[in-house]
């Protein structure tokens, strides 16, 4: 069970933004300079998850607030330094929240009676409260509230806004699948923190319901809940192998269904050559429902520049902030003055993280960044005799045993001095435990 958990892999993307009105821009208050910052204490937790904060050295008055939520294997640092979503927050001055899982395999409880119900017992309540302890805390604007994720975190997406409709305005899922379908018989009831199982049926397509009967599934999620239902913004490769790409209509049928909108598009267009984007219910750049397929594409996404559709598709893009005057701040993971600080080398470090089990492993790889930004990096490993390369993700890999290499993809190649990015993979036998890193 805990080894198909791993397998879903991915790797991030999408946003949202400030006020499109004309406001008056402030300080983030209490931050003077803008890094991310882990938040405890912020409310009830039932899976002990833990929440990292951005706030931009500027805002505008009542700003928006984006969730991002992360794939199986990583976590909120990751998803914070390996997405666009930190520079569009810059610059359209919006906080973001990132959620970390806990569990083993850092995958999100989308399966659980308790994650499938509005004030269940899982990661959704934890998500919900950090979402309620920025907005008071920074006097937010609750109806532009966001989230988006990739392939875990596109699930949490789809789950998010089935349980709470009433915090969420829109939400944006990279390689996901739909509310309740990899819904499965919990593990261990007495214990919330234990997901329920892998469900094979629904990561491999097989799972096909009636547009009412996905749409039931959302509204079942909170009983007796009449308001409005948030948009959704839908994204899958059509040669994802992950999370196969017929949950890709079968996200269509629910969210088109649960919004009141027809099946078939009002408008269909190409933003870029293989990318077919499809609008349910109007044509305007906020339509209830929309869905890009990317032809060709597997399990990695979010690419470059789709955060930025996904802001244009919560309507927060119109606001341009400045950048801020005040100095940087030094980093928040070292007491020691500059003075006294280690140089950092030149180029790029790769350290690499094993879980193994009888027969196989996941390696997860941090790349970190020398003294100066790098813009691209290739790891290099060897395995063990025996051992082999199955699948990777967040890196293109060459080679599945021996001397094998992994390059990054387009959203994670560039690396700013003394930051990190992560990629991983799954194989068997033996896991290689050093890797080395160059810099491009």
């Amino acid at each position: 069970m805990r080894r198909h958990w791993r397998q879903l892999l991915a790797s991030v993307a999408a946003i949202l933004a400030a006020l499109v009105v004309t406001t008056t821009l402030v300080p983030a208050s209490p931050a003077s300079a803008a890094s991310l910052t882990e938040v405890t204490g912020f409310g009830t937790n039932p899976t002990g998850i833990r929440m990292y904060l951005y706030v931009p050295d500027r805002l505008p008055t009542n700003p928006a607030v984006l969730v991002a939520v992360h794939y199986c294997t990583g976590s909120g640092p990751a998803f914070y330094s390996g997405t666009e979503f930190k520079s569009l927050a810059d610059q359209y001055g919006f906080i973001v929240i990132y959620p970390s899982t806990v569990r083993t395999g850092n995958c999100w409880d989308v399966s659980s009676t308790g994650a499938l119900t509005h004030n269940g017992n899982s990661d959704p309540v934890g998500i919900t409260s950090m979402v309620k302890y920025v907005q008071q805390r920074y006097a937010t604007d609750p109806s532009r509230t966001f989230v988006t994720g990739a392939s875990s975190g596109a699930m949490m997406t789809n789950v998010l806004l089935a349980d709470y409709p009433d915090v969420f305005a829109a939400g944006a899922a990279f390689m996901g699948v739909p509310d309740t379908c990899f819904q499965a018989t919990a593990g261990n009831p007495a214990d919330p923190t234990q997901q329920a199982g892998w469900n094979s049926a629904c990561a491999n397509g097989q799972v096909t319901k009636t547009a009412a009967q996905w749409g039931d599934a959302v509204r079942n999620s909170y009983p007796g809940y009449t308001g409005r239902r948030p948009r959704m913004q839908l994204w899958h490769g059509s040669a994802d192998t992950t999370l196969n790409y017929n949950n890709f209509g079968e996200e269509i049928k629910q969210w088109t269904n649960v919004l009141g909108v027809s099946q078939t598009p009002v408008k269909t267009d190409t933003p870029q050559s293989g990318w077919t984007r499809t609008w349910y219910g109007d044509t305007s750049a906020q339509p209830p429902v929309q869905a890009i397929s990317l032809a060709g594409v597997g399990h990695s996404l979010p690419m470059s520049g789709q955060a930025k559709m996904a802001i244009t598709f919560f309507g927060l893009d119109s606001t341009s902030v400045p950048p801020s005057s005040s100095p940087a701040s030094p980093s928040p993971s070292s007491s020691l003055p500059p003075s006294s600080q280690p140089p950092l080398p030149s180029g790029c470090t790769a350290s690499i993280s094993l879980n193994s089990w009888t027969g196989g492993y996941v390696a997860t790889v941090s790349v970190t960044a020398g003294s100066s930004a790098i813009s691209g990096w290739t790891v290099g490993t060897t395995l063990p005799s025996g051992s082999a390369v199955t699948n990777s993700w967040s890196a293109t890999g060459s080679g599945t045993t021996g001397a094998v290499t992994f390059t990054n993809v387009s959203y994670n190649g560039s690396v700013a001095a003394g930051q990190k990015t992560e990629f991983g993979f799954q194989g068997t036998g033996t896991g290689p435990a050093t890797a080395t890193c160059t810099a491009r």
